[in-house]
């Protein structure tokens, strides 16, 4: 093989075992993300050159507990280690990382993913928690009886990469020689041949002692106390949200700074005209009034990608399995749901590892419930405008109320999945079968590397689909007059005709002009809101302030508040019914998703809009 050509490397393992961090520990930021052919299960990829110039091509592989699959994301990493998978070539090589903590269950995948008969290399993670948790692994032994090469890593600790490049060279050297594949059907080995297997390498090659993971055990009596566990969730999740606030003002206010002086300079620079509009009032405007949100967006990412690497978030699905349970779901909900604050697309994607089709039709359906960032720039607007600044005891009254909206979404979810589970007729309660893994410290490149990613998204969305559609809201609102009276425009005669309807829920023209382009991004709505008011403005003075003073002049504490309500429930964006179709392969069911959120918003917008009004805030 030529050294000038790629070699294929596939990167498998179980959940949890570090393979996402060895991943990146070999590629950096050189990767590539889309989906799989046919599916929406995501494919990353990346490439890494070895001191020997041979260029590789690494795939991270779904995480997988067996070759015998049991959801969508071990099918793809069992058809593509065996070269099936359609439009995706044979690897090369399989890289298989196994968890030096759990060998017991993660040596039983090894040995299925070895029966294939594929030229492999074992990559033994977390060798340093092991170690303190005393445990001793012969890797020696392992790899004599494994019969393939054996690599200690730690890879969020940057060690190991060298050696497993080496060995991957070794390997790479026979890959001409022809290999028989052992296993036949359907690629799984018996059950308990596995077992047994699994036994004779740890009594030869693993010494574990009396007493393992006194670390781990003393935080799991208290972070899994049915009482004391629930209230530290609690208390985790309340200072997350107090944190979007307190620690995201200054870089916020720094942003706003510098997109002002950017209109302005624009302003003055440019020839009054349509052009001079466009710059300053669409797009600055438009633009600008989304990117100020980005530190709240990263700030809330970094604490969920801590408690994801810390081994955190599955001891919360275990917390959360008995309410959630009594509400139609499962513990095995709670990740989709967690990511789903995120996005609610890849939340609902992350549905496929619920085995029981109830329990993942109730998750996909209540998925877009969660709040998810791109309602935080709508949130952080409204509330910055309308909430004072202050403190209630040790706490920003602003926090206080950016966590009930959250809360109000996770209540409304469990509501609606209590409903369904009500209208079943099959009433079987399924058992929660879920491995956790060891703690340990999120190293700061991996959570760096995940900011950096979900930045790249947010500005990404921000050049599309947010400039694309504050373009066209601008044309809809200069023309046909040259700006002049935005209400005889064209968007003035679309949001006066829809106030019709959204009149009774405290919404004026310009909230109906911005629900519209809102349905393509959430965020949208905001740049669309900026776009409008800079638009209506009576001088350029007014046009050049922040869009929240504006606001708080022209809306009521009752209007603000229907619409804080109204994106709680609203449906997302078209994107996510769009996900909804695929997975459940159902318009009858995204027809009951969009119906059902709209009716609630609706409904709770109202119901908040003349409650307000009638105590006088309106």
């Amino acid at each position: 093989m030529s050294s000038a050509s790629a070699i294929r490397l596939a990167l498998v393992g179980n959940p949890n075992c570090g393979k996402t961090a060895l991943f990146n520990l070999l590629t950096g930021s050189r990767q590539k993300v889309a989906n799989y052919a046919g599916v929406t299960v995501e494919r990353k990829e990346g490439r890494f050159h070895a001191p020997s110039g041979r260029h590789y091509a690494l795939l991270d592989l779904p995480g997988a507990y067996s070759l015998h699959a049991a959801s969508l994301d071990e099918a793809i990493t069992r058809d593509l280690c065996r070269g099936f998978y359609p439009g995706e070539p044979a690897p090369d090589v399989i890289v298989c990382v196994v968890d030096a903590t759990n060998l017991r269950l993660h040596l039983r995948f090894a040995l299925e993913v070895r029966a294939l008969g594929k030229p492999m290399v074992v990559a033994v993670n977390m060798m340093d928690a092991a170690r303190r948790r005393g445990i001793e692994v012969d890797l020696v032994a392992l790899e004599r009886e494994l019969g393939v090469p054996v690599v200690p890593t730690i890879a969020v600790r940057r060690d190991g990469a060298h050696e497993l490049i080496a060995r991957l060279d070794a390997v790479t050297e026979s890959l001409h020689e022809p290999r028989a594949p052992l296993l036949s059907g359907n690629g799984a080995l018996e059950p308990e041949a596995l077992h047994a297997e699994t036994r004779r390498l740890l009594s030869l090659a693993v010494t574990m002692p009396r007493r393992t993971a006194e670390i781990d055990d003393a935080l799991d009596r208290w972070l899994l106390h049915p009482v004391v566990g629930l209230l530290s969730l609690a208390v985790v999740m309340f200072l997350i949200f107090q944190a979007v606030y307190a620690w995201a003002t200054p870089l916020m206010d720094l942003i706003d700074a510098g997109t002002a002086a950017l209109g302005a300079w624009a302003e003055a620079t440019l020839p009054p005209g349509p052009l001079n509009s466009l710059i300053v009032k669409g797009i600055i405007a438009g633009v600008g009034g989304v990117i100020v949100f980005l530190p709240q967006i990263l700030i809330l990412f970094a604490f969920i990608l801590a408690l994801e690497e810390s081994g955190y978030l599955p001891r919360a699905a275990f917390l959360l399995d008995k309410l959630m349970a009594s509400a139609g779901l499962s513990g095995r909900s709670f990740i989709p749901l967690l990511s789903s604050f995120a996005c609610a697309i890849p939340g609902i994607m992350a549905t496929r590892s619920i085995q029981d089709p109830r329990d993942r039709l109730a998750t996909i359906i209540v998925a877009p419930l969660m709040t998810c960032s791109a309602r935080l720039p709508v949130y952080a607007l409204l509330i910055g405008a309308f909430i004072p600044q202050q403190k209630v005891g040790l706490f920003n009254l602003q926090g206080l109320v950016l966590f009930a909206l959250y809360a109000a979404g996770i209540a409304s979810a469990l509501a609606v999945a209590w409903v369904m589970k009500k209208w079943r007729r099959d009433k079987n309660e399924h058992v929660l079968l879920l491995e956790l893994p060891s703690y340990r410290f999120p190293h700061p490149r991996d959570l760096a590397l995940g900011l950096w990613e979900r930045a790249a998204i947010f500005l990404k969305r921000v050049g599309g689909i947010i400039l694309a559609l504050t373009v066209l809201l601008w044309v809809l609102l200069y023309f046909p007059n040259g700006g002049g009276d935005v209400t005889q425009s064209f968007a003035g005669h679309i949001g006066r005709a829809m106030t019709a309807v959204f009149s009774p829920i405290g919404f004026n023209w310009q909230i109906c002009i911005a629900l519209i382009p809102g349905l393509a991004a959430r965020e949208v709505a905001v740049s669309s809101l900026a776009t409008v008011y800079a638009l209506s403005a009576a001088d350029d003075a007014a046009a050049a302030q922040a869009l929240a003073p504006l606001i708080t002049h022209d809306w009521s504490l009752a209007t603000a508040l229907s619409l804080l309500v109204w994106y709680i429930y609203a449906p997302q964006c078209i994107s996510t019914l769009a996900t909804i179709k695929r997975e459940t392969q159902s318009w009858k069911q995204v027809g009951m998703s969009a119906g059902y959120l709209f009716g609630l918003a609706y409904l709770a917008s109202l119901i908040t809009y003349q409650v307000a009004v009638a105590l006088g805030a309106g």
